[in-house]
């Protein structure tokens, strides 16, 4: 492969082509430690012109590519399948360094970035210019907007403004033969044939390469209304959101779950996190109102919104405590509670995680139903249950509470996995609302689609990348 090599680093110049091992290693293992491959080299192109070329280099030599952007994902999907120690078959493409913001259309409410785009510096850019960019998840200081799409990211604020698919008007796409299809259009209406863009959002790189896209923009929020709250159960927790709409409407932008194990490992391990109520409750909720309206005293006028919106919640018993965010340095401690959950898992040691969805009516009934099941099962199992409740999206994640134990109940991910899967899916729900499938589950999800729905997919990735060149084994 050594001519390969060479035809790339003339493409994108030598200093761009990485092959030494200790240069390539953190491109070759994924952000939970769990994957790690091998590859022929890490190439780091500039423009699409340069992944176009370097794809058509890497087609003709019948060499596999790995799609990589900030090498964030839980599942496996940016790293090579070849395993360390075997001869390398594939080349990770890392775009990191397509990061411009191409263009900023404030009438027509979009924004054109490239697909290495760090996704805090999308947001800080549609910020300077009044508008807000929606996207919001713990990973947006590295993840790239290329991996949210790839992955069809969800975050925080789905109840709102929807996923990246929601978010996305066109792309930009390098297709498996080095072809370009420039589909950057920013129209809402376009009812022309078939809406391309959607067969490469999720679709985790084994279509083509996403390398820009054009996304919506909003109006920025003049102020917000935070508070983190004490209920009894999730039943709860779905109740008070039914409520809450009623009497707030869609100024409601995030409604997050936290449960009693959660939140613990975080006061655990992470520095300076404080439990923000006097004692830690079985669940938690983490509840945010947004309103563009401007005023002098809006951020005050919300508050008192959601204060009289609890009133009755709080006198009824319902919620069990609060507390609101009296600034935003006192918000962004509530919201670092949350975010951390997963860097403060990872502290913890390994565990089996679960990305699942269901609708937001039957939230409960899974937690309790899918709870006793496993301790059933696993006596003393710790379940770390959290996430977005307000679109219906939970990470499940489960580990014995001491090392010895856990290092032998890992090796139960089957079973654990058809405790949890099979009732995800009995309850209308899927087995991967955010995450994507990657490496982890893709033979698990051919338990729960059908064959006439594994065979269309098979045939649009024939169709797209007939020499299955395009992130194999990843999804398929």
């Amino acid at each position: 492969m050594r001519n390969l090599n060479s035809m790339l680093a003339d493409i994108v110049g030598a200093p761009y082509v990485l092959t030494d091992a200790t240069a390539m290693a953190p491109f070759l293992t994924d952000w939970r430690g769990r994957y790690t491959g091998n590859a022929l080299c890490v190439l780091r192109p500039g423009c699409t012109d340069e992944v176009a070329r370097s794809v058509a280099a890497c087609a003709a030599a019948g060499v596999a590519i790995v799609a990589q952007g900030g090498n964030t994902g839980l599942v496996g999907g940016a790293t090579p399948c070849t395993p360390a120690g075997r001869p390398p078959s594939e080349v990770v493409m890392s775009l990191g360094r397509m990061n411009r913001i191409r263009a900023i259309d404030l009438d027509n409410n979009t924004i054109t970035v490239e697909a290495g785009c760090i996704l805090q510096q999308v947001q800080e850019a549609a910020d300077e210019t009044g508008r807000l960019f929606p996207l919001s998840l713990a990973a947006e200081g590295s993840a790239t907007i290329g991996g949210n799409l790839s992955t069809n990211a969800g975050g925080v604020q789905v109840l709102r403004y929807g996923n990246m698919r929601d978010l996305t008007l066109g792309l930009e796409v390098v297709l498996a033969d080095g072809r370009i299809w420039d589909g950057l259009r920013g129209l809402r209406k376009d009812n022309t044939g078939y809406d391309l863009k959607h067969l490469f959002i999720g679709a985790e790189g084994t279509l083509g390469l996403i390398t820009a896209a054009v996304l919506k923009l909003y109006p920025l929020p003049r102020a917000r209304a935070t508070a983190w709250l004490a209920v009894s159960d999730p039943a709860t927790a779905v109740a008070l959101l039914g409520n809450l709409r009623e009497s707030c409407g869609e100024r409601i932008s995030a409604f997050e779950i936290v449960g009693r194990p959660a939140l613990e490992l975080v006061l655990k391990h992470i520095p300076n996190a404080r439990n923000p109520l006097a004692e830690v409750h079985d669940w938690q909720v983490l509840l945010e109102l947004s309103d563009v309206l401007p005023s002098p005293d809006a951020t005050a006028k919300l508050g008192v919104m959601l204060e009289m919106a609890l009133d009755p919640e709080i006198s009824s018993g319902r919620v069990q405590d609060a507390v609101l965010a009296q600034s935003k340095g006192q918000a962004g401690e509530l919201w670092r509670l949350r975010e951390c959950i997963a860097e403060a898992e990872k502290i913890e040691g390994i565990s089996i995680k679960h990305d699942v969805s269901v609708p937001i009516s039957h939230i409960a009934e899974f937690i309790g139903r899918v709870d006793a099941a496993l301790q059933n099962t696993f006596p003393g199992l710790r379940i770390v249950c959290f996430g977005h409740l307000g679109d219906g999206n939970l990470h499940y994640n489960l580990s014995k509470p001491s090392m010895p134990g856990n290092e032998s109940f890992i090796t139960e991910q089957g079973i654990v996995n058809r405790l949890v899967h099979d009732l995800v899916h009995e309850l209308g729900g899927s087995i991967s609302a955010e995450h994507g499938l990657g490496q982890l589950k893709r033979s698990e999800i051919l338990r729960y689609k059908s064959a006439v729905e594994m065979n269309m997919m098979r045939a649009v990735k024939f169709a797209l990348d007939p020499l299955g060149l395009m992130n194999p084994g990843k999804l398929l």
